[in-house]
Formats: structure tokens, C-alpha cells, sequence
């Protein structure tokens, strides 16, 4: 099983992507898009971003979004924060909670980045260290 996550900010543009496997159930944690999928994908997650905004607008605090939307046999889930900012994960299979563990270890994740002085909400997030610690979570709970 492949996942494509995303953090998009606040102006719907890209902050953070990354591409992973499972790590569970024997999985080596690679990413097995095929290459014509793997073009589409951010195709995929960002095009969910108006349901997203539909429901956005009803609730103003942080929301985990199970199932947003739906393309072939690949599911799009969502966790707004309360700033607006969107993570966004592109799976083929249904795991709730263990999708909605790795949204919050991402959400902690990316508070202690935003706390770092030289980073501005909307900025795109370079750091390796950021990176590592996002596939670890990913790598513990998908």
C-alpha cells in the first residue's frame, strides 16, 4: 500500500509532500505508485480541497475529515487545523485511526516548526529533520 500526503497553507498552495509505503504487515515503507498514477496524485489531493472548503466554513475549530473524496479505488483523507492549514493523505485503504494517530503526530510536528522564529505560516518546509519525523510516524502507524 502507497500514500501520498501533502500539507497545503492557507492559500492552497503546496507546503510539504512526501511519498511512502506501509511499513506494516512486512511492507518496506517504499512507495509503490505507478508512474502514471504517481503524476496524478497531487492532481488528486489538491482537486479534494473544495469539499474541504465546503466544510471547512461549518466548523471553525480543528477537524479530522475522514473519507473527503474518492478517485478509482484511491481515498483522499483531510485534517484541518485552526489556522486553515489542510493535511491531506491519498490511500488505498480504510484505517481511521490509525490514519487520524498519524495526522496528529503531523499536527505536533508541524506546531513545533511553526514556533521556530525564522519560519512563516505558508512557508514551504525544507527541513530533513522534519521529514525524517514524518516518515517515522508514518512508518509506526500506516
Amino acid at each position: 500500500m502507497s500514500f501520498y500526503f501533502a500539507i497545503v497553507g492557507t492559500k492552497d498552495n503546496p507546503i510539504y509532500e512526501a511519498e511512502f509505503g506501509t511499513s506494516k504487515q512486512g511492507g518496506d515503507g517504499v512507495a509503490r505508485f505507478r508512474e502514471e498514477q504517481r503524476s496524478m496524485n497531487q492532481f488528486i489531493v489538491h482537486s479534494s480541497l473544495d469539499i474541504v472548503e465546503e466544510v471547512q466554513w461549518a466548523t471553525p475549530t480543528m477537524l479530522y475529515m475522514k473519507c473527503v473524496d474518492k478517485f478509482n479505488n484511491l481515498q483522499v483523507s483531510c485534517f484541518l487545523t485552526a489556522g486553515n492549514i489542510k493535511f491531506l493523505l491519498l490511500h488505498d485503504q480504510k484505517a481511521d485511526d490509525a490514519i487520524r494517530q498519524f495526522f496528529t503526530d503531523v499536527y505536533d510536528l508541524y506546531t513545533k516548526t511553526l514556533m521556530n522564529p525564522f519560519y512563516e505560516v505558508d512557508m514551504r518546509i525544507t527541513s530533513g529533520v522534519f521529514d525524517g519525523k514524518v516518515k517515522q510516524a508514518a512508518k509506526k502507524y500506516l
